[in-house]
C-alpha cells in the first residue's frame, strides 16, 4: 500500500481503520429508496485480450458466452425482486470485454432489466471498434441503446502496436456511424503513452469529431502489476504538459469539459459510467455502490454461473462503510465531474460539506486546485491535473490489489486496503 494513499485515507476518514472488505454479503440489496440510482452490466468476452487492458474478460465461446447470458439475467431478477414495484433510475451501461460479441442476447438482458427498472436516461454500450458495422449498430439499436462508447486508444499503428492492438481499417467503422444515428457516440483514447506528443493526440481527437464523434474520453495509461504490456510510463512532467495541452486545445474548439477524462460537443452529449451517487452491478467483478456498502462480484465466470444456480448473488467482497469511507468515496468520484456541489453533499448526508471538509477545501483554493463559482466548487486545470495524479496511487494502491487478488480467488476471505 502507497504510504501516500494510506496517509490520505488517515487523514479524510479522520480514523486509523483501513477499507476492510470481507465475504459476507447480502442477499438481497436494499435500493427502494436509493437516489440517483444506476445500472451496469458486465459482458465479460473478447476475440482478443488486449495486453494492456485490466478489466475481467476471456476469450468468447457461443455456449460460455450463452450460459453466461442466462445466469446474468437470473441476477438481475435476483435483484429486482426486492422491490414490488419497478425502480426509476437514471441510466444502463453494458461495459467488458466486448459486450457488441452478445448483440443476439443485449435485448433479452435490457427486457429482464425493464421488468424491475425505467431508464430515464439511455442505455449506453461499449464496442470495440472491429464491431462497429451497418448491421451490428442496427441490432442494438433496435434492443434499445441510445449511446455507444468505442475503444479507439489511438487511430494510429504505433501506439496500437504498444498496447497490443491489431491494426483496423476505420473505413467501414465510419460509414456505419454515418448510416445508424446514436444520441451519443464516445471515442476513447489513451494518453501519456511512450513519444506520444500533443500533435499525434490532437490528430486523433481531430479525426474522432470529424467522423461521427459528438463525445471524447482521454484516459492515462496506467500499468497494472497483473497485465503483459511493455509499455514505458511517461514522466510527471510531460504527462501534466500533454494534458494541459490537450485541454486547452479542446477549450478552443469549443468542447465542453464534462468530467477529468471526457469532452464533448454539447452539454447533452455524454457518456459516463462511473459518475453515478449509487449503482447496481450485474455480472462477474461488476461493483454495486449504495449508501452504506460497496460489493464486488467474483471474477470467475464458473463460480458466478454455480451461485447463481444456487439463487444466491455472486458477491465476493464487501465493505460496510463508515460514515466518513463514504463521504471520501461520494467525493473522490464527485470530483470526477470537475465540480463539487455542497447542496447535493448535504442532500446526500444530510451535514454540511463545509462543517466535514472546510480545512481541505480551504487548502485545495489556496493552492489552486479548486475555485468557488456560484454555489458550487470547481476544479481548476491544476487540480485536474492532480487528480490524475492521485488517480493512479488510488488505482495502483487499492484496485491493482484487489483485481489482483480477485483474479487468483473466486470468493476470497478478506482483503484490507
Amino acid at each position: 500500500m502507497s504510504l501516500l494513499t494510506t496517509a490520505t485515507r488517515m487523514w479524510l476518514t479522520r480514523s486509523v481503520k483501513p477499507f476492510l472488505f470481507t465475504n459476507e454479503y447480502d442477499n438481497q440489496l436494499l435500493y427502494r429508496k436509493t437516489n440517483h440510482l444506476g445500472l451496469y452490466i458486465h459482458i465479460p468476452f473478447c476475440k482478443l485480450i488486449c495486453d494492456f487492458c485490466p478489466y475481467c474478460k476471456v476469450l468468447y465461446e457461443d455456449r460460455i458466452a450463452n450460459d453466461y447470458v442466462d445466469a446474468l439475467i437470473k441476477e438481475i431478477h435476483l435483484v429486482g425482486a426486492a422491490n414490488k414495484e419497478r425502480k426509476e433510475v437514471t441510466s444502463l451501461y453494458f461495459g467488458g470485454g466486448s459486450p457488441a460479441l452478445i448483440a443476439n442476447r443485449i435485448r433479452d438482458i435490457i427486457s429482464a432489466i425493464e421488468q424491475h427498472f425505467i431508464i430515464t436516461e439511455g442505455i449506453g454500450i461499449e464496442l470495440h471498434p472491429n464491431d462497429v458495422s451497418v448491421q451490428k449498430l442496427k441490432t442494438l439499436k433496435e434492443a434499445g441503446i441510445t449511446k455507444i462508447s468505442i475503444g479507439i486508444q489511438s487511430f494510429q499503428d504505433e501506439f496500437l502496436q504498444i498496447l497490443g492492438r491489431e491494426k483496423t481499417d476505420y473505413t467501414s467503422m465510419f460509414y456505419a456511424l454515418k448510416m445508424v444515428e446514436f444520441e451519443t457516440i464516445s471515442m476513447d483514447f489513451i494518453f501519456a503513452l511512450p513519444n506520444q506528443t500533443f500533435e499525434l493526440v490532437k490528430r486523433d481527437i481531430d479525426m474522432a469529431f470529424q467522423n461521427g464523434a459528438n463525445h471524447i474520453a482521454i484516459y492515462p495509461f496506467i500499468d497494472f502489476s497483473f497485465t503483459n504490456s511493455a509499455a514505458i510510463k511517461m514522466n510527471s512532467k510531460e504527462k501534466r504538459k500533454l494534458l494541459d495541452t490537450i485541454t486547452e486545445y479542446c477549450r478552443e474548439k469549443g468542447y465542453i469539459r464534462d468530467s477529468i477524462w471526457t469532452f464533448a460537443k454539447s452539454k447533452t452529449k455524454k457518456y459516463s459510467s462511473m459518475t453515478r451517487d449509487n449503482f447496481l452491478g450485474f455480472g462477474c467483478s461488476a461493483t454495486t455502490l449504495l449508501e452504506k456498502q460497496f460489493k464486488i462480484n467474483t471474477f470467475s465466470i464458473e463460480a458466478y454461473i454455480k451461485r447463481i444456480e444456487k439463487n444466491q448473488l455472486p458477491t465476493s467482497l464487501t465493505v460496510r462503510f463508515t460514515l466518513r469511507q463514504r463521504m471520501i468515496y461520494y467525493l473522490f468520484w464527485t470530483a470526477y465531474t470537475m465540480i463539487i456541489n455542497p447542496k447535493e453533499f448535504k442532500k446526500f448526508f444530510g451535514v454540511k460539506l463545509e462543517n466535514q471538509y472546510g480545512f481541505e477545501l480551504w487548502l485545495a483554493k489556496i493552492f489552486g486546485l479548486l475555485k468557488r463559482k456560484d454555489d458550487y466548487y470547481e476544479m481548476t486545470m491544476k487540480g485536474a491535473y492532480y487528480y490524475h495524479y492521485y488517480e493512479n496511487y488510488y488505482t495502483l494502491s487499492y484496485i491493482d490489489q484487489m483485481w489482483s487478488l480477485m483474479r487468483k480467488e473466486a470468493f476470497p476471505k478478506k482483503l484490507e486496503l
